[in-house]
């Protein structure tokens, strides 16, 4: 089995539905040769294991990005994944990050916002909605979005290190109360005793168990089948010509001159697409159908 992952599952007998993310290897390929602060790389590794628990949820093809954006030493966390789990994502942040809270870190006192974006095939434009940071921790600002748009009560847990990174989300569901008046309640005080080690280092039926082992004993839990999670930012060249075309021959060349070449930064997928004199000129002569002398 993949050790990047999104397993829900269901206490059956206290309609409280949850579910386990676990990156290993989508995560260590994220932030390969990135070179970032501890801080940042922290950050950054609970956004994208809460990114999978939300793109876990799409029922149709589409692509969810999440950008947490402020004023404060990290300027931008942004995650994109799509229905397939195939997700990628950056940090952008100054050059010294220390350590600080949360709130401080993400300038969320400074206009911070949570904007998501969902783009659906079927629709003419992706579907946005902001709001603001709020919440002392990655996790607390994800409760909070996921409280509002899923008017539900939800409960999330997430951490990250340089090998792994990793969230517990537990959700009431509406019938909840009238299974057990106290289940909600007990249930997230067991949550609420997780470890950092647990969560990163414990396969989802032991993580279950050590928290929740009576609960589970007496109203039985339904664990479903992980759905794989992967890195996936494979190299786009027609998009970059594409791009290099729709700004026309002669501002292409007015680069070429001041330049030398035309160098294209994608900072998502942390690559480089450099066009010499020459690329360039056989780039226009094939959408112009003429033949390069």
């Amino acid at each position: 089995m993949s050790d990047s992952f999104v397993r829900r599952f269901l206490f059956e007998g206290l309609d409280i539905r949850g579910a386990v993310v676990h990156l290993g290897d989508a995560w260590q390929h994220m932030q390969a040769d990135r070179d970032y602060q501890p801080t940042v790389a922290q950050l950054l590794g609970e956004t994208a294991a809460v990114t999978a628990l939300i793109a876990a949820q799409l029922k149709q093809p589409g692509r969810l990005t999440l950008q947490l954006r402020g004023g404060g030493p990290i300027q931008l966390l942004v995650m994109d994944c799509n229905e397939q789990l195939q997700m990628r994502g950056m940090a952008r942040s100054n050059p010294v990050v220390l350590p600080a809270p949360v709130p401080e870190l993400l300038g969320a006192h400074q206009g911070g916002q949570l904007l998501m974006s969902l783009d659906l095939p079927t629709a003419r434009q992706p579907y946005q909605s902001y709001v603001p940071l709020l919440g002392d921790s990655i996790a607390g600002i994800f409760e909070h979005y996921l409280e509002q748009s899923e008017q539900q009560p939800s409960r999330l847990f997430a951490t990250a290190s340089p090998r792994a990174a990793a969230c517990l989300f537990l959700q009431k569901m509406p019938d909840a109360d009238t299974r057990d008046p106290d289940g909600w309640s007990r249930v997230t005080q067991l949550a609420a005793t997780v470890k950092t080690a647990e969560l990163l280092e414990l396969d989802t039926e032991s993580l279950l168990g050590r928290l929740f082992h009576e609960d589970i004993e007496a109203h039985g839990i339904r664990l479903y089948d992980p759905l794989p999670v992967a890195y996936y930012c494979p190299e786009d060249w027609e998009k970059v010509r594409d791009m290099i075309r729709s700004i026309g021959r002669a501002d292409a060349e007015s680069i070429l001159a001041e330049h030398g070449e035309i160098l294209i930064r994608d900072d998502i997928c942390n690559r480089e697409y450099r066009f010499s004199p020459d690329d360039v000129a056989a780039l226009f002569a094939a959408s112009e159908g003429r033949a390069l002398n």
